[in-house]
């Protein structure tokens, strides 16, 4: 049983163009209901990016947020080259 589901003017707008250019490119006329499903099926399916575009971004980081990272490093005295890290990390 079809629900309405409001979405802003520019979404719909996309979705109309969308649905548009399934059209002209496979010769299917294609509903909104079927294109919106189809579109819910494929972020279901990569749910992991689609929660991931919620979240805050992380990247770039602020001026503050590198300038903080600088004050936090430190010279340890001990030089070390990448066979040391491959050691330390690989064993």
């Amino acid at each position: 049983m079809p629900t309405a589901v409001k979405v802003e003017e520019g979404a719909k707008s996309r979705l109309e163009e969308l649905q548009a250019e399934i059209r002209l490119r496979t010769g299917r006329k294609v509903t909104q209901q079927e294109l919106l499903t189809r579109l819910i099926d494929d972020a279901y399916e990569s749910r992991d990016a689609v929660i991931d575009s919620f979240r805050e971004s992380m990247v770039p980081l602020s001026e503050d947020e590198k300038e903080a990272m600088r004050r936090g490093r430190f010279a340890s005295g001990t030089e070390t080259d990448e066979e040391d890290i491959d050691d330390i990390l690989y064993g």
